[in-house]
């Protein structure tokens, strides 16, 4: 895959009427396509606001995890207490998205839970740090286990 198709997956274009909204990873925003074109403004000006980043990386952050569940509803891969939820919510309520709809904290923290679900992490009451370790290190052989087997397969196959 060329870089410049994989910046064109990172860059998500919506634009509203004269505001253009994207989304881009960083170390992908070069003044050349996909993101150059999309600001070429006839007069050449701009404002550009950053934002916070989005919810599935605070909630991967707040779990210690670099991804998420590989099927999700059937694993768990990380939890978050709800706290850290609430912490979560308190952030992203400053973000754009959620002021424009004049959205309640309650409704921000159920949207998170909802990301939180759809990525495989479990929100709990209470976390222990302990307790977690060892989920994570139980996990993680899991993780190995799972990837020697289907190598294995795929030797097979051969």
């Amino acid at each position: 895959m060329s870089k410049i198709s994989k910046a064109a997956k990172a860059v998500k274009k919506l634009d509203a009427g004269n505001v253009i909204r994207a989304i881009v990873r960083s170390g992908q925003a070069a003044p050349g396509p996909p993101l150059g074109p999309i600001l070429g403004q006839p007069d050449r000006t701009y404002d550009l606001k950053i934002g916070q980043p989005t919810v599935s990386y605070f909630l991967k952050q707040a779990a210690g995890i670099a991804k998420g569940a590989g099927k999700t509803g059937h694993e768990t891969a990380g939890m978050v207490s709800v706290r850290a939820v609430y912490e979560i919510a308190r952030v992203k309520s400053e973000d754009d998205c959620f002021k424009m709809r004049n959205a309640s904290m309650e409704t921000i923290v159920k949207s998170i839970a909802g990301s939180a679900r759809s990525l495989g992490i479990k929100v709990v009451n209470d976390l222990s740090a302990d307790e977690y370790k060892i989920f994570l290190e139980q996990r993680e052989e899991k993780l190995k286990a799972d990837a020697a087997a289907s190598e294995a397969l795929t030797v097979k196959k051969k």
